[in-house]
C-alpha cells in the first residue's frame, strides 16, 4: 500500500524535513523517444560515480516537478531511476494561480512529501544571496532569476527569427523558473544538490536549455551537475 503524500504546508516544516535529505533532480526532455529504462540505468550508473567522488553521505530524495506520466520521455524515465535507486519522490507543483492543472496532471508515484513554487521563492529569496558586501539589501533571488530567464529568452527569440522561427510561447518562463528555482532553493535546504541531465543533446530552445540559467546567477555550481555519459 503506497504512503499518503504529506503536505508540506509551511516554509518551516519544508526545512525540518528535507534539510536532512540530498535532493536529486533529473533534468530532460518530455519528448524523448529512447527506452526510458536503458536512459535511467545510464542516469544511475553516472550518480553513483559522482556520489562516491563527492562523498554524498545523506539519504537520496529525488526532486519532481510536476511532469505528467508518459511512456516514454522525462517523466518515464523519473520513475525508472527512482526506482533503480530505491529511493522516494517530492513534488513541487506550480501555484494554482500560475496553472491550474499543473498539480492536477502531476504523476504522484512514489512521492512522499508535496510543497509548492510559491513556497521555494520565499526560502530561496530568504538565504544570503540577495545582500550586498556590507550586508544591504539587493535585488531578491527571484528577480535575478526572472532577468536571466528573461535575457536567455530574448537571446533565444533573436536565434529564432535569424532562422525564421516564431518567437517562443509566454509559457517557457514560468517553466523555466520552476526548473531553475527548485533546485536553487533546495541547495539552501539542504546545503548540496545533484542535477543530473537525461541526454546529452539538449535542444536548443527546449525548457531544459535554461539550465545555464543557474549556472549564470551562481546558484548552482557546475560540481553540482551531473552530465549524461556513456563513457565508463
Amino acid at each position: 500500500m503506497m504512503q499518503p503524500v504529506k503536505i508540506l504546508r509551511s516554509v518551516l516544516s519544508i526545512q525540518t524535513t528535507l534539510s536532512k535529505y540530498h535532493p536529486l533532480l533529473i533534468e530532460g526532455h518530455s519528448l524523448d523517444n529512447r527506452d526510458p529504462s536503458t536512459v535511467a540505468t545510464q542516469i544511475t550508473n553516472n550518480l553513483r560515480r559522482s556520489w562516491k567522488e563527492r562523498n554524498v553521505t545523506k539519504p537520496i530524495i529525488l526532486i519532481t516537478q510536476g511532469d505528467p506520466l508518459t511512456e516514454r520521455g522525462i517523466s518515464a524515465i523519473t520513475r525508472c531511476v527512482a526506482n533503480n535507486l530505491g529511493i522516494k519522490r517530492c513534488l513541487v507543483c506550480l501555484d494554482e494561480q500560475i496553472d491550474p492543472e499543473h498539480a492536477i496532471l502531476a504523476d504522484r508515484h512514489d512521492v512522499l512529501y508535496e510543497l509548492t513554487y510559491s513556497q521555494l521563492v520565499q526560502i530561496l529569496n530568504d538565504t544570503s544571496f540577495d545582500r550586498g558586501p556590507s550586508g544591504e539589501e539587493m535585488d531578491t533571488n527571484i528577480v535575478k532569476l526572472s532577468e536571466a530567464v528573461d535575457n536567455t529568452i530574448a537571446r533565444k527569440n533573436a536565434r529564432r527569427e535569424a532562422l525564421g522561427k516564431d518567437p517562443l510561447a509566454d509559457w517557457y518562463k514560468k517553466y523555466a523558473l520552476l526548473q531553475e528555482v527548485t533546485k536553487s532553493a533546495f541547495k539552501q535546504i539542504s546545503g548540496e544538490v545533484t542535477v543530473a541531465h537525461a541526454t546529452d543533446e539538449i535542444m536548443e530552445f527546449s525548457v531544459t536549455s535554461f539550465y545555464e540559467v543557474g549556472l549564470e546567477v551562481g546558484f548552482i555550481d557546475v560540481q553540482d551537475m551531473v552530465n549524461y555519459s556513456t563513457d565508463n
